[in-house]
């Protein structure tokens, strides 16, 4: 009997171990509700929770506060912008903040992120704030702001 609550409780301690992908990891975090309801308008719900891997800079929503009321309304409208926007903050592959380097990285989305290393990571005008909140199909590093492509 105690075998069977060990082995019972060792594979609940497994299950709850497993990581979440990377939209449920960032719902489940609380501060990527803009985020969260973006990915749906736009359609991407699925593929962030597909294979990967990826790299996501998820700006926060105090991030995407930033942007007025009025321009954020219209984006999230606006299914193609929002698209690009969304998928300019992400890059294939899980890159860990140990592996960051300074330069040019192409995103999903087809544009270039520019990385910076020097005072922290940097990417665009963004801050990386918290890195390397592991998911099952990639990483995520949270950026203090949305970051648009040109």
């Amino acid at each position: 009997m105690k075998k069977l609550i060990i082995a019972t409780a060792l594979a609940a301690a497994s299950l709850a171990v497993q990581a979440k992908d990377i939209v449920d990891t960032a719902v489940a975090a609380g501060s990527f509700k803009t985020l969260a309801t973006a990915l749906q308008a736009a359609g991407l719900v699925d593929t962030l929770k597909g294979k990967g891997p990826f790299t996501v800079f998820a700006p926060t929503d105090a991030a995407f506060a930033k942007i007025p009321k009025a321009d954020l309304d219209a984006l999230l409208k606006d299914k193609a912008k929002l698209t690009a926007v969304l998928t300019y903050h992400v890059v294939p592959g899980a890159v860990m903040a140990k592996d960051v380097k300074a330069g040019s990285v192409k995103t999903v989305q087809g544009g270039m992120l520019t990385i910076g290393t020097t005072g922290g990571v940097t990417v665009n005008n963004a801050k990386v704030v918290q890195a390397d909140i592991v998911a099952s199909n990639g990483v995520i590093h949270v950026i203090d702001t949305v970051v648009l492509p040109k």
